[in-house]
């Protein structure tokens, strides 16, 4: 293959899309879609100061609590706000539909409550206009406009026989408008990627964890663009005309991002159905009543304990005990609930899986679901991160509750067993400040990596399929 045929080529084909109106057109347009997306971004991303502020709000309400029982403050309870990542500004992924506040209490794991979709318009189901979102869904309808008539359109007015019998040969041919649409599709995406990272500097102070992610987005799309490239060139090379070209590509655009994604979660949500929430509090609540009540005095399970913990302790009756035995039995009656509650939880969990699983695995096949699949996960907006919330959310809660019932069962006098009233049997208000305050983090970029693996090698495997392809249909094309 010859390099300076394969630089003329590619020369040849820029000189040729720059040379009409519609280029400029484009450029325009997704430069007003982008002025409009990190708008909507720099806005989305603004409800990072209040959830902030509401963290600090709780926290001040926490602290500021007198000395009391700390079994009714296990009960008073504090919130966790989940904070957007800094990168959720370029890709909102399913911010909208998922919760961002849980109220944590003691002996009750609350739902992740206040998604934006529940304050919205219905038009919300027909997606957001995120800057991510305009390079997977846009771009590649620009990316197959400007290259339908790459090959097509030689052969239908003979600049494809010229071509070929002046020395250029099929390789050089293919090659060159591919490279040279893939350098054009990079003018829509560098602005992007330039325009998220000022955002991040002036949004936020950016971590070497950011960073990787930003330039590993970068990457994706690059991978994204090749791909969109080399197809496009392959289906025109192979189409008799540019019309019919043109009518493919769109074709395959339909199919790629909206048949084949909607089927694949229609198909999940049918093989996989979740419970309702009723149902869901329902089966743990009864679960934990049958293991053992730790209201209830004669339960047998927590009856058991409390003969064992008077042997243990050679003495007749729970007054006589060095310590709060109610604290005791409330944190017993903690551990079991919460066991219980993951489970279930960790069962939950396992559904949605399972209902996205089929779509990650469609990737294989749709290099439109891999790159969203990465973007959300590169931007922490993706399912997983939600879930990670969730986890730290009750881990957080479980923390709580137990240290209040550790302060119960150190300083309230073991006399009294049950109770939270009086102002002789309570705890000094600085044990409040001094339990951390709960604090959100993002998982690392390694983490993140090793979860996506089902995303980054079906886009390393349709780059080389296509480069193979387009080393195979160089062998067999015509010129007719």
């Amino acid at each position: 293959m010859s390099k300076e045929v394969l630089l003329l080529i590619i020369r040849q084909f820029w000189k040729t899309t720059f040379k009409f109106g519609e280029i400029f057109f484009l450029i325009g347009l997704m430069g007003v879609l982008l002025i409009y997306a990190v708008y909507s971004g720099v806005s989305y991303h603004d409800q990072n100061h209040f959830r902030t502020d509401h963290q600090e709000k709780a926290r001040e309400s926490w602290e500021g609590n007198p000395d009391k029982h700390p079994h009714r403050m296990a009960h008073f309870g504090t919130f966790a706000f989940r904070l957007k990542h800094p990168l959720s500004i370029f890709d909102f992924g399913i911010e909208s539909y998922t919760g961002n506040a849980v109220f944590l209490e003691a002996h009750r794991q609350n739902m992740v409550n206040f998604p934006e979709a529940g304050f919205s318009t219905g038009l919300l189901r027909f997606g957001e206009l995120s800057m991510g979102m305009i390079l997977q869904v846009i771009l590649p309808l620009i990316i197959f406009f400007i290259g339908y008539t790459s090959v097509a359109a030689d052969r239908e007015n003979g600049t494809l026989k010229i071509l070929l019998t002046q020395g250029a040969g099929w390789k050089e041919i293919l090659f060159g408008r591919s490279i040279g649409l893939c350098l054009i599709a990079l003018l829509f995406v560098f602005p992007f990627m330039i325009i998220t990272a000022f955002l991040l500097i002036s949004e936020s102070h950016p971590t070497g964890d950011q960073w990787i992610r930003l330039g590993l987005l970068t990457v994706t799309y690059i991978i994204f663009i090749i791909v969109l490239s080399l197809i496009t060139v392959s289906v025109s090379a192979k189409s008799q005309s540019s019309k019919v070209a043109l009518v493919k590509l769109l074709g395959f655009w339909l199919v790629m991002v909206v048949l084949l994604p909607r089927t694949a979660q229609s198909l999940g949500a049918y093989f996989h159905p979740s419970p309702d929430k009723l149902a869901f509090r329902a089966a743990i609540e009864e679960e934990v009543i049958e293991y053992g009540d730790s209201h209830n005095p004669n339960d047998p399970h927590f009856a058991a304990l409390r003969d064992s913990v008077l042997k243990a302790n050679n003495v007749d009756s729970v007054s006589k005990l060095p310590f709060n035995y109610g604290g005791l039995i409330m944190s017993e009656g903690e551990r079991i609930s919460t066991e219980i509650y993951n489970k279930h939880h960790e069962r939950l969990l396992n559904i949605y899986r399972n209902q996205n699983k089929l779509s990650r695995w469609m990737a294989v096949v749709n290099p439109y679901l891999a790159v969203k699949n990465l973007s959300m996960a590169l931007c922490g907006t993706d399912f997983a991160s939600y879930a990670i919330f969730q986890n730290q959310a009750e881990e957080y809660r479980y923390k709580l509750a137990q240290r209040m019932n550790e302060l119960q069962m150190k300083f309230i006098s073991s006399k009294r067993v049950s109770g939270s009233e009086g102002k002789v049997h309570v705890v000094n208000r600085s044990e409040w400040a001094a339990f951390p305050d709960f604090k959100h983090e993002f998982s690392n970029i390694g983490s993140t990596l090793r979860s996506e693996v089902i995303s980054i090698v079906p886009l390393v495997i349709w780059v080389l399929l296509f480069l193979w392809f387009i080393l195979y249909i160089s062998q067999k094309s015509t010129v007719v």
